[in-house]
């Protein structure tokens, strides 16, 4: 006689679920990829899909790497040069500065006396074209002061020319005499040759000297003789010149 065993079924408190063999542990932060992980060590002691520096950081608990994990930095390259200015608009950069271009100066050596009628009215006719085209003369009279007679003959000499009044010079450089300035004059390349030069009123006349270049000198008062307290005796002035004459300190470099 068979006898029927009666099933009694378990109640849901004591009915465990039994954890499947392998679980998917779903992505994180901390790993790129699905990790398969064998929860049942009874069944399968190997773990499939283990990455080690999952337990390393995290201790194995899922989501804690996010806070311990050292992140990651790229590498710089080694050509890469940070510069203040990248991505962005350069500023201009400051123009070279311009030289500037030192006035020439204009030098005409005349006499004043009329001993020779033709020297003076080249002296004169010269002196009138250079007034005509504006430009400030430093007028030096070898008359009135023998050292400019020495540093003009000195200038000609150095030429090869002959003493002549009267001469031009501009910026330095020797122009020549009354024909060279009345040719140079009369071609238009006067002009041209006076370029840089400063320029000046025509009608302008210096109220120290009167246009004259010359003032008296202030140590003798024209005398030519100083006299020294300590020797008792007078001495020549040595700050003005044979005529007790100094230039104009007004209207003479």
């Amino acid at each position: 006689m068979i006898r029927k065993l009666r099933c009694h079924p378990r109640k849901k408190s004591q009915t465990r679920s039994r954890p499947p063999s392998h679980s998917i542990i779903p992505h994180t932060s901390c790993s790129s990829e699905l990790r398969t992980l064998d929860t049942s060590p009874a069944n399968s002691p190997v773990q499939l899909g283990r990455l080690p520096e999952m337990d390393d950081f995290s201790g194995g608990a899922p989501g804690a790497c996010s806070k311990n994990k050292k992140p990651r930095h790229l590498a710089r390259s080694l050509t890469y040069h940070h510069h203040p200015y990248q991505g962005r608009h350069l500023p201009p950069s400051p123009a070279p500065p311009t030289p500037t271009q030192r006035p020439q100066s204009v030098v005409l050596y005349t006499t004043s006396l009329r001993g020779v009628r033709r020297t003076f009215a080249d002296c004169c006719a010269v002196r009138a074209a250079l007034r005509g085209l504006r430009v400030a003369v430093d007028e030096r009279d070898v008359s009135m002061d023998a050292a400019l007679r020495r540093e003009l003959q000195g200038i000609l000499a150095a030429r090869g020319r002959g003493f002549s009044l009267p001469q031009l010079l501009v910026g330095g450089t020797l122009v020549g005499g009354a024909d060279e300035v009345r040719r140079l004059h009369e071609s238009g390349e006067l002009r041209r040759v006076l370029e840089g030069a400063p320029g000046q009123d025509p009608a302008f006349v210096c109220g120290a000297c009167g246009g004259f270049r010359f003032v008296p000198c202030n140590a003798c008062d024209g005398s030519r003789k100083v006299f020294v307290e300590e020797e008792g005796r007078a001495r020549r002035c040595i700050e003005c010149n044979e005529n007790g004459l100094v230039r104009c300190p007004n209207c003479c470099s």
